[in-house]
């Protein structure tokens, strides 16, 4: 079977034929932090400062009952010493997947600085204060969204949204309370992933296990 091609104006180049050499930077265990959510803080906030699209965006993975992995992408909206949170619908298909299987991946790629950081835990809910403060904290518009969109729903078209939008702008006015069925999780990381890319493909990657005994173990992974 022949490779799909990509088309642009001046050649057609084959993906198989695409290539990149990684040589921005190195990630050595002598450099990197002892606690991986502060070598996570220093990568994220390097990656805002250096003007990184969106880089604030992670994508997260759970599965099914019928373990079917599902992926989307999603903004982190806090991170400290007890996880990472997310706020979305309860009843999306990862509301769903995450109340059967409450186990879930995240990744971070932040293409410009060839660096990606998986994380890896349990998922529970915030609390309940928690929602109320961050979604009081949204724009109108985005409060008024979240009792709009039936999430991972189908609809009968776009139209949809925009009259139940109407209408819960006119039910609420300028204050919609936070939905019975929209609120943050929060994974709980019991691994993580830093990868930094290197040159001739010998990439740098370490992770952290915890360790109930020892704390954070970090290791080199072969790339």
């Amino acid at each position: 079977m022949r490779g799909i091609a990509i088309t642009t104006r001046k050649s057609m180049t084959h993906i198989a034929d695409l290539r990149k050499s990684y040589e921005r930077a190195e990630l050595s265990e002598e450099a990197s932090c002892a606690d991986p959510l502060q070598q996570f803080d220093l990568w994220l906030k390097e990656a805002i400062e250096g003007q990184v699209p969106e880089p604030n965006a992670m994508t997260v993975a759970t599965v099914s009952h019928t373990l079917r992995p599902s992926t989307r992408v999603v903004l982190i909206k806090g991170y400290d010493a007890r996880g990472i949170i997310w706020f979305t619908n309860y009843e999306s298909r990862k509301g769903q997947e995450l109340a059967g299987n409450p186990f879930a991946a995240l990744q971070f790629h932040w293409v410009e600085l060839e660096r990606v950081v998986r994380i890896e835990g349990l998922v529970e809910k915030v609390s309940d204060e928690e929602s109320d403060a961050y979604f009081r904290s949204r724009p109108l518009e985005s409060r008024i969204g979240a009792w709009a969109s039936p999430q991972s729903q189908v609809i009968s078209g776009r139209g949809v949204l925009l009259a139940n939008a109407a209408r819960y702008a006119t039910q609420f006015l300028l204050q919609p309370p936070r939905p019975p069925h929209w609120g943050g999780y929060r994974l709980v990381p019991d691994s993580w992933q830093f990868w930094q890319g290197r040159k001739s493909r010998l990439h740098d990657r370490l992770r952290y296990t915890l360790d109930s005994q020892q704390g954070w173990l970090r290791e080199r992974l072969a790339p």
